[in-house]
């Protein structure tokens, strides 16, 4: 879940909301957790855990010492830290025009894995970093997990995200294309679908 319904309605609330239907783990992206100075990450994680919330989408933009602080605090409440690397829109990257210098990334994975990270955030829409992560810095980490946002309503396509991210756990980030769907239950299928095959 993101932050526009946590905002609107409180975390606490979102979350027993989704209880109500489900007992799958429930993720929080805050969009952008991890980007505040070290001490915040144990107050980001308190919260977090008192509402229940399974794990947490971090974007430690901010640096090492932030990343270290959000995800040890994640951890010291027993939240599972999962951590974003590359977004999905163009021009996030320096050599796409954006701003984070291309190795950025590799960084925050190895100084996550350093941490005791095994979950990662690579963007549906660039199957050739998800190819490239998986097979380097993510090829130590037989555990590792990849999910990926921006697949349908930013044009990521399961089939090649799934086919860059082996052999690691994959799982499809997928929000508009089916809440905005005319018919959201078809499109959830439809996904479910391409998922099998």
């Amino acid at each position: 879940m993101g932050f526009s319904l946590a905002l609107h309605h409180g975390l606490g609330p979102v979350v027993r909301a989704v209880r109500n239907v489900s007992d799958l783990p429930v993720i929080y992206d805050h969009q952008k957790a991890g980007t505040d100075i070290p001490q915040m990450g144990e107050r980001f994680a308190a919260i977090c855990r008192s509402a229940s919330v399974c794990g947490v989408i971090l974007f430690p933009q901010a640096g090492p010492e932030t990343l270290k602080g959000f995800v040890s605090a994640a951890l010291d409440h027993e939240v599972i830290p999962i951590v974003g690397l590359v977004m999905t829109h163009r021009a996030y990257l320096r050599s796409e025009g954006g701003y984070i210098v291309d190795d950025a990334p590799d960084l925050i994975c190895q100084a996550a894995l350093d941490l005791g990270v095994t979950t990662f955030v690579l963007p549906g829409t660039k199957p050739d970093i998800i190819r490239r992560f998986a097979s380097a810095p993510l090829a130590s980490c037989p555990s590792a997990a990849i999910m990926m946002p921006g697949i349908g309503s930013q044009g990521g396509a399961i089939s090649a995200a799934f086919a860059a991210a082996a052999p690691h756990r994959r799982f499809a980030i997928i929000g508009s294309a089916v809440y905005r769907a005319s018919d959201p239950q078809a499109a959830l299928v439809a996904f479910a679908e391409e998922i099998k095959a």
